[in-house]
């Protein structure tokens, strides 16, 4: 007995030493770094572009109801909520018929979906800036295809910012609905053929809410992101597109406000944690109802 006590501390001594690197590196690199975002978040401006003073204030956060950063975040929550919508309306169902296609099928698609990471993604945003700018490829085919009399400018605009969010995060999309779509039990839709389900009323009823899961992880890896790529609203929306990402950035660099800044990071935070959240409880809540 007393022999499997002392193997047991061992054991537990050793799985300390396994996890302690984890947890140290989250504390520092994690939650250090959060902590000090939410306390500057508070502090003052000093005014001069070098700084801040540690003066607790509610006046970073006063601001943001302002009617300029208040169109900011509007702006930012309707580019990600359209972006979302196209990607799940092309998302959905690229990821659900690749993965009823043979195993050779499923190969070339993931292969073609994974060749575009092989670059960096600011290249392939500039290499869209030539197909979308005024004498680009794209309307130079629409002219020779009779589409268009004359190049209209499509590049810089609302549109190519949502072209280029879309593009970027795709992928996203279909690979979470693949992976759910992937491991799905198909002998459920089956059984609900079996007791006189039609093929639209055993989608809905088994289908889509088994894969439910991996679509709303394809939501929240579309929708989070999308408030915060601002490299993108940056390159093919001309700085015309400003995302709070973008606001965050230009505090940090032309403005030098800092704490502004922090608390502009800190509402984002809250915002996507509020969403992981709601997140969680559906997808519990979708397992239960099945289940």
């Amino acid at each position: 007995m007393q022999r499997e006590k002392e193997m047991k501390k061992k054991k537990k001594s050793k799985w300390w030493l396994c996890v302690a690197p984890l947890y140290i590196f989250t504390l520092l690199f994690v939650v250090g770094p959060m902590l000090y975002m939410l306390v500057v978040s508070f502090a003052t401006n000093n005014g001069s572009g070098y700084g801040f003073y540690w003066n607790f204030t509610l006046d970073n956060y006063k601001k943001m109801w302002d009617g300029v950063y208040l169109q900011c975040f509007v702006q930012s929550f309707q580019l990600a909520f359209f972006t979302t919508v196209i990607n799940i309306l092309v998302g959905y169902p690229f990821g659900y018929f690749m993965a009823k296609l043979s195993k050779r099928g499923k190969q070339l698609l993931m292969f073609l979906i994974m060749v575009p990471f092989w670059t960096s993604s600011l290249l392939r945003l500039y290499g869209w800036i030539i197909i979308l700018q005024v004498k680009g490829v794209l309307n130079a085919a629409l002219q020779w295809l009779g589409i268009l009399e004359k190049p209209v400018k499509i590049l810089y605009s609302y549109p190519a910012v949502l072209f280029g969010m879309v593009y970027a995060l795709l992928p996203f999309m279909i690979l979470s609905v693949y992976n759910s779509v992937e491991k799905m039990d198909w002998s459920l839709v089956e059984a609900a053929r079996d007791l006189g389900a039609s093929p639209v009323k055993a989608f809905f009823g088994v289908t889509f809410r088994l894969t439910l899961p991996g679509l709303l992880t394809g939501v929240i890896m579309t929708f989070v992101p999308s408030m915060g790529l601002f490299f993108i609203a940056d390159i093919l929306g001309g700085n015309k597109i400003v995302l709070v990402g973008s606001l965050i950035q230009d505090q940090l660099t032309r403005g030098s406000n800092w704490p502004f800044a922090a608390a502009l990071a800190v509402v984002l935070t809250v915002l996507t944690s509020l969403m992981l959240w709601a997140y969680q409880k559906l997808t519990h809540s979708n397992l239960e109802g099945i289940f």
